[in-house]
């Protein structure tokens, strides 16, 4: 691991215990990838060839430095580093899946519904619990069955933690109702729907969770309904 990176051995702001030292001034892969508008596959290239600078947790996690990515924006023309939560006045919607067909599936959707709509995908919650501080994302949709860190507990401990209370979540899953209470349920008002998606349905909700930002409402402020009520009221 680089000189001078906070070691520590809890996700920052979530509680979460990994078994890994994590540097502070750093960021997952699908992240940079955010960043730099290019795919995951290219950040990997990149890294192989030493033009980012990165290592990989004890966990096999890999993390990129945050000033190695601002050095490359820097040498190739872009003065100022444009993380995705700088789109304040676009839905931030972060999705954790492991199943690449589906995260495919809900990406290339997005692209045709061309909605106001800043994107993240990971495939790990461990990934996402190191960026979400630095992602702020207003909407998370997340599988339950994912390695390492599963959905149940990633949801459990995110809707514990007053600082993400006000995050609208919605779970995708191939999982039963009767699966799902079994393994604890999921947090209260989080709702559920089932694999293979409904993409009409999802491009409702994501419209109307786009205007409420649009109109600069949070999630649960205000007399207009809160996105887990007019989540659950759609198609009624």
């Amino acid at each position: 691991m680089p000189l001078g990176h906070k070691k520590y051995s809890e996700v920052p702001n979530m509680g979460f215990r990994v078994n890994a030292e994590v540097p502070a001034n750093d960021c997952g892969t699908f992240y940079a990838a955010k960043v730099l508008g290019i795919a995951v596959a290219t950040v990997q290239g990149l890294v192989e060839r030493g033009e980012l600078e990165a290592w990989r947790t004890k966990g096999g996690h890999r993390r990129i430095s945050m000033a190695s990515l601002r050095a490359y924006i820097d040498k190739h023309g872009t003065k100022t580093l444009q993380t995705p939560a700088a789109a304040s006045s676009k839905l931030r919607v972060l999705i954790v899946d492991d199943d690449e067909v589906t995260l495919e599936v809900i990406r290339s959707s997005m692209e045709l519904w061309n909605l106001p709509i800043d994107c993240t995908v990971m495939n790990s919650a461990i990934d996402a619990m190191l960026d979400i501080p630095k992602i702020k994302p207003d909407l998370l949709i997340s599988d339950l069955n994912i390695p390492v860190v599963d959905g149940f507990e990633f949801l459990r401990k995110l809707r514990s933690n007053p600082e993400y209370a006000d995050m609208a979540l919605l779970v995708i899953t191939g999982l039963t109702h009767e699966q799902i209470e079994a393994r604890g349920g999921v947090p209260e008002n989080t709702p559920v729907i089932s694999k293979p998606l409904d993409m009409k349905w999802l491009n409702g909700y994501l419209s109307a969770m786009a205007y409420l930002k649009a109109l600069k409402w949070g999630p649960r402020s205000g007399s207009l309904p809160s996105p887990q009520d007019l989540l659950l009221g759609i198609g009624r």
